[in-house]
């Protein structure tokens, strides 16, 4: 999930210390804050490269539709599509089922970080973006029972997001208490969130590699 370029063979090493094989490698979007090593991994270890159906790449990908599901034994795999941070960004809802027929936890990516949620400039566009995503989080993220866990792609120190706080998971509903941006309506939700600190100095020539139009 997620890959960066660097940590290829640290997924293979610890898929191989579990005695578990990756059947599917998925990018929640097209990233623009470092190069992405899925298409590599899948390569790796023989499994399809995953984005949303939407994805504006050049590079063969496997497509994944809103409300798809992937079944990896008591495992089931629930895609939503979140647009917002980009056009394409994708959540995954987790169940075990094992536990019971009762969503687990959620990969938010870039849609939903502990305290914060993500920015919508990075693809251009930020107002439409932002409210696309005030929609993603309280139609589809927020519908999700208070107890799911929330796994996002970044906690404090990135720059995909204002505010993020130092902790890696959270819950919906600490995120529904908590998070300030949750709280606004659609039109102060975009005001606050549609103004964000300049872009990474390399953000557009990470996204031209990611999207398949360049081998630098």
């Amino acid at each position: 999930m997620d890959a960066r370029e660097p940590e290829i063979e640290d997924y293979v090493a610890f898929a191989s210390s579990k005695r578990m094989r990756i059947t599917h490698v998925i990018d929640t979007h097209v990233h623009a804050d470092h190069r992405s090593g899925g298409p590599d991994l899948a390569r790796r270890v023989g499994a399809p490269y995953c984005l949303h159906v939407s994805a504006d790449v050049r590079r063969p990908f496997t497509p994944l539709e809103d409300g798809a599901e992937l079944e990896l034994g008591n495992t089931r795999i629930r895609v939503l599509h979140t647009p917002g941070h980009t056009p394409e960004s994708l959540s995954l809802v987790v169940t075990d089922l094992r536990r019971g027929p009762a969503p687990w936890f959620v990969i938010t990516g870039d849609t939903l970080f502990s305290g914060a949620v993500g920015r919508p400039d990075l693809p251009g566009k930020a107002r439409e973006n932002a409210s696309r995503l005030y929609t993603s989080l309280h139609e589809k993220l927020l519908d999700l029972p208070d107890e799911v866990e929330v796994y996002p792609a970044h906690f404090g120190g990135s720059a995909c997001g204002a505010g993020l706080s130092g902790k890696p998971s959270s819950t919906i509903g600490f995120e529904k208490r908590f998070n300030r941006a949750l709280s606004l309506g659609r039109d102060a939700f975009v005001d606050a969130v549609a103004v964000v600190a300049p872009k990474p100095a390399d953000a557009d020539s990470i996204l031209e590699f990611n999207r398949g139009n360049s081998d630098r």
